[in-house]
């Protein structure tokens, strides 16, 4: 079951590089395409910073944490023997999105972000899942509690 975890991990992290080489294609950087009408835009953007554009500039220190989480979830799921699926859905999903935008990061000295819902900060499919990740972590551990209780 370990092996599976670091399939899906790898699968989102190439479906993140792949939507990103694809995006970094057909688009020109800072010229949003609307896809629905004031709502939903594709738009190329270079994020230096962390997910939604946070902390802008802070490449090398984000790409170092990066690296440190990827290492620790790896560790994590190589040496636990828990059941908790939820759990383990999570840090899975937070290492693909991890991988993903480290690849950027080292590669390109930024993130590639692009989904722009105009009221939200662009973002990929590497910071969607990593969000996804994390409130699965934090839907486990209350309900564990609950259960626990």
């Amino acid at each position: 079951m370990r092996s599976l975890w670091f399939i899906l991990a790898i699968i989102i992290a190439v479906t993140d590089q792949a939507s990103k080489f694809f995006i970094s294609s057909n688009l020109n950087l800072n010229e949003p395409v609307p896809v629905i009408q004031n709502f939903f835009h594709l738009a190329l953007v270079h994020n230096t910073g962390v997910a939604f554009g946070l902390l802008k500039n802070s490449t090398l220190f984000f790409a170092g944490i990066s690296l440190v989480a990827v290492l620790f979830i790896i560790f994590y799921l190589t040496r636990r023997t828990d059941k908790n699926f939820t759990f383990k859905l999570g840090l899975t999903m937070i290492l693909g999105g991890a991988i993903g935008n480290l690849i950027d990061r080292v590669r390109l000295g930024y993130v590639i972000d692009f989904l722009d819902f105009l009221v939200w900060p662009v973002f990929n499919i590497a910071d969607s899942c990593i969000t996804i990740g994390a409130v699965l972590i934090l839907v486990s551990i209350f309900i564990h509690k609950r259960t626990a209780q």
